[in-house]
């Protein structure tokens, strides 16, 4: 699909720099959202560029909003697109439940996809985990995630969907322990979780089960930003022509099959 005008918020950070280029690239039009006043915006993803505080004026020139920005300043863009009639992409993570809630108030009005992690590679790391964890009952289970280390949230948006993925397989509620210190021998069906960063490592989440002198590891590892902004874009470019809902990433992808 082409010609669409993307409005994409948190413009010049990193992941807005990727979704204006990638945009461009695409042949869709850019408005560019910026946290303080406007600025000139060159270079691939060249845009119209407006403030936060014009939100309004910026929204009546969109037909789809992406935002990876952090969760405040999400709700409160999402909110107002919804007064729009604005469809919206977010890739934010980090939302508490009143957060999530307000989203899923838009989400009423207009379609609205949120995913932690818009990777087409992380979508078949659900799928195989939930099968592997399935398939392999008693098996200790433990996950690693490594982000660069300007992430704020921890543990990652994308491992606890992972996490998620696993309670659901298992079909209870195990106790995630979060990294061991000093005698803390593992406890029969806990989850282990563990957080990195360092450096610029982009993304990498690893499944590791043991059980029955075997293991077996599933390993994501995103090396480009540019995954992030291409499967948003594809989330953008199949939204707007959703109903109002709330929708993830996979009905994308599965939308796709059929």
């Amino acid at each position: 699909m082409s010609g669409l005008r993307v409005l994409v918020t948190g413009a010049t950070g990193r992941m807005g720099s990727e979704v204006r280029a990638l945009a461009a690239d695409r042949g869709h039009d850019v408005v560019a959202v910026t946290e303080t006043a406007p600025m000139d915006i060159s270079g691939p993803g060249a845009a119209e560029t407006f403030a936060a505080s014009d939100l309004p004026a910026a929204l009546e020139e969109a037909d789809v909003l992406v935002d990876f920005t952090v969760p405040e300043a999400c709700v409160e863009y999402v909110t107002r697109a919804a007064d729009a009639g604005v469809p919206c992409v977010v890739g934010t993570t980090g939302f508490d439940e009143a957060e999530r809630d307000a989203l899923r108030e838009a989400a009423e009005r207009v379609p609205v996809l949120e995913a932690a992690n818009f990777a087409r590679g992380v979508q078949a790391l659900l799928r195989a985990v939930g099968a592997a964890v399935e398939a392999l009952p008693g098996y200790d289970v433990e996950l690693t995630e490594t982000h660069h280390n300007g992430k704020r949230d921890a543990p990652s948006g994308t491992a606890l969907t992972v996490l998620d993925e696993i309670d659901a397989a298992r079909g209870d509620d195990p106790e995630r322990v979060y990294g061991r210190e000093g005698i803390q021998p593992r406890e029969p069906g806990e989850v282990g979780v563990h957080v990195r960063r360092a450096g610029t490592v982009r993304g990498e989440h690893e499944v590791l089960l043991a059980g029955n002198e075997e293991v077996l590891t599933l390993t994501h590892r995103a090396e480009s930003r540019g995954v992030w902004a291409a499967g948003s874009l594809d989330a953008a470019e199949w939204l707007v022509e959703r109903n109002p809902g709330y929708y993830g990433f996979a009905d994308v992808l599965d939308g796709e099959g059929q």
